[in-house]
């Protein structure tokens, strides 16, 4: 159950494959996401598109689908030190019998010494490596660590995706407002193809619209309110 308290982006994370919004191409029947969750063993992978598109959320999927501890890391916050910590939690959970998928966000700002400090525990399997970037990986990702990762290429969100988490999210959420068409037109496309985005606007949203009384949110109020 999604903590109450979490922003709404959090709360409205996927929690099942099924429940993904968006990236039919990689996890429709038959496609290679799919496949790679039904496969039974977890292998190395590079999620590459824009931001707000589900990387984070199939990293943690794929922990989930396999029983792995998951273990998160930015390469924006985390330095070597982090790199060595995580590495030792893995290794205590491979004594243990348990996988760990090891998820680096933004890999590519790791430079080439702190991407190839990984190189050992995925070749001894001691974690399964997962990066998520926005730059092209074959320029961003050292060929060593990138040999032996596949490279997932995930799309924006069209419209018409973008309306169903709007209304997932409205039922689940927002329920007590109502939106005028433009009104959710106009967010839609001021989301432009990020899930992140549309949810954080929804949040500003449920906000100001309960401090200035409102149950609907026209075009103008959106206006104001972004």
């Amino acid at each position: 159950m999604a903590n109450p308290h979490a922003p709404l982006a959090e709360q409205m994370r996927p929690r099942t494959l099924d429940e993904v919004i968006g990236q039919r191409h990689l996890l429709g029947e038959g496609k290679p996401l799919r496949l790679a969750f039904s496969s039974g063993t977890p292998h190395s992978m590079i999620l590459w598109g824009p931001p707000g598109v589900g990387k984070t959320t199939l990293a943690r999927l794929m922990a989930d689908s396999f029983d792995a501890e998951f273990v998160g890391l930015s390469a924006v916050f985390s330095g070597v030190k982090d790199i060595r910590e995580a590495m030792q939690q893995a290794e205590v959970m491979a004594q243990q019998g348990r996988r760990t998928i090891l998820f680096v966000d933004e890999v590519h700002r790791f430079n080439k010494s702190q991407q190839d400090a990984f190189l050992p525990y995925v070749e001894k399997g001691t974690v399964t490596f997962i990066g998520a970037t926005t730059e092209n990986p074959s320029f961003e990702v050292n060929s060593a660590l990138l040999s032996r990762a596949s490279v997932y290429v995930l799309k924006s969100l069209d419209e018409g995706e973008l309306g169903e988490l709007f209304d997932r999210a409205r039922s689940r959420a927002l329920a007590d407002l109502e939106f005028e068409s433009e009104a959710r037109d106009r967010l839609i496309g001021y989301a432009d193809g990020d899930a992140r985005r549309l949810l954080n606007v929804l949040e500003q949203l449920r906000t100001a619209a309960a401090t200035a009384h409102r149950r609907v949110v026209s075009a103008d109020f959106l206006e104001q309110t972004l």
